[in-house]
């Protein structure tokens, strides 16, 4: 009880510091895969610091009626030798799922970490990889462990919208059956569309 406690303190500090400063711009990002999807509102906000943060509220579902809501703050910036084709990112992802086979609802607060390396030309093209894991102290509710890894390549199609092919793994831990439960492990076509 005393870490579900301690959960909702730190989310309700999170939310209330992207609520307290600008947001602005606004963007949509749609993972569809056979067995999976996920639909992610995408905003950005000046609270955090000089160059603001990715602010993206999401909800994921699969086949098997497990659904997570999820709320992830990215800050990212340019390489040090100022290049823009190398992009590092680092931040926050909170989320909530439900998990039907074990029946169990489940939470955690973990790091996020992003490399993105663009081909400069007329048609820019992107390699991704994204991570997410939190340990379990920062799980909640009979949660061990929350692990998630993401590749893809990108196409800017234009400047205000992508396509992209990747490949997602997402793997909570479980108290009750001692070993990782997986919700997605799937290729995804996906697009995302910033207004």
């Amino acid at each position: 009880m005393l870490k579900i406690d301690r959960f909702k303190k730190i989310a309700a500090i999170f939310f209330i510091g992207l609520l307290s400063g600008q947001v602005y711009a606004a963007g949509v990002d749609l993972k569809l895969a056979e067995k999976t999807a996920e639909v992610q509102y995408l905003t950005e906000s000046s609270t955090f610091g000089y160059g603001g943060a990715d602010v993206g509220i999401g909800f994921f579902f699969n086949e098997q009626d497990d659904w997570m809501f999820s709320a992830l703050a990215m800050v990212t910036g340019n390489s040090a030798s100022n290049e823009r084709a190398l992009q590092f990112g680092v931040g926050v992802k909170f989320l909530a799922a439900s998990l039907k086979a074990p029946n169990d609802v489940v939470g955690a607060m973990g790091l996020a970490g992003q490399v993105r390396y663009v081909i400069p030309s007329e048609t820019p093209v992107a390699f991704l990889v994204e991570g997410v894991i939190a340990p379990q102290v920062t799980s909640f509710s009979g949660a061990e462990q929350y692990t998630e890894y993401r590749f893809a390549i990108e196409l800017e199609v234009t400047p205000s919208a992508r396509a992209y092919i990747g490949y997602r793994n997402i793997e909570i831990e479980l108290d009750n059956i001692g070993t990782g439960f997986e919700i997605d492990d799937e290729v995804h076509l996906g697009v995302r569309l910033e207004f």
